[in-house]
């Protein structure tokens, strides 16, 4: 998979979190898991990316039809897609953590000796770019891959993709390059009790972020329908 910084979106993800002095402050970004209940959101966040966007985040310029198939064909009973949510529950961010035999990918099997490997794929919207959107959605997958006993976390991109060249140097990943595409691979250390306490806490967290953002839009809908209230 590979990954791209687009899209479009209006709202920050969360709160606004503090700064120092002459800093711009940063929203706080919840990532959660997304179920099959999520479809049409995907759906609605990929249409989004401009062909340019498509390139960068699948390796081709895929079709409305295309990207419509892929959402309906991802497979959550196998794999792990995270999401981050704006106000209006749109997703600013996706990341798509797909599980495989580790001779699916010949590039990383000789890293590991565990049966599989991960890959991860994201995509973030352009109003959400420079928010850390993109490094939170890995740092999230990093840990799932942790506490499900895999070792080796893999993305392929386009070399000249700089957003994803930025998460794999960040994180430490080795990167390959050739023919103007890249390999990169981190490999994790194993699950820990703080590490399977710290992705259980920010589920619950990202899980009522999200559901007071749902309440409050199903307050201001009503709020709406009564004679005489607008709402923006």
């Amino acid at each position: 998979m590979t990954t791209a910084e687009a899209g479009s979106a209006s709202q920050a993800p969360g709160k606004t979190g503090g700064a120092g002095p002459g800093k711009a402050s940063r929203p706080i970004i919840f990532v959660k898991e997304l179920s099959r209940r999520a479809r049409r959101r995907l759906l609605r966040h990929f249409l989004a990316l401009s062909s340019s966007d498509r390139l960068l985040r699948f390796g081709s310029v895929l079709s409305d039809e295309l990207l419509s198939r892929y959402v309906e064909n991802i497979d959550f009973s196998r794999d792990t897609v995270f999401g981050v949510y704006d106000r209006k529950l749109r997703l600013l961010g996706v990341g798509h953590l797909a599980f495989a035999p580790r001779e699916a990918l010949p590039s990383v099997s000789a890293s590991t000796s565990k049966e599989r490997v991960a890959e991860f794929g994201v995509s973030v919207a352009a109003s959400a770019r420079g928010m850390g959107v993109g490094s939170r959605l890995f740092e999230r997958a990093a840990i799932r891959c942790r506490n499900v006993d895999i070792d080796t976390l893999y993305m392929h991109c386009l070399s000249s993709n700089k957003v994803m060249m930025h998460i794999a140097k960040k994180a430490g990943m080795a990167i390959h390059r050739d023919y103007g595409e890249a390999d990169a691979y981190l490999k994790l250390a194993p699950a820990n009790p703080a590490s399977v306490l710290q992705e259980a806490v920010q589920e619950q967290v990202a899980t009522l972020d999200y559901t007071l953002k749902a309440n409050l839009r199903a307050a201001l809908k009503w709020l709406g329908s009564l004679p005489g209230i607008k709402r923006d």
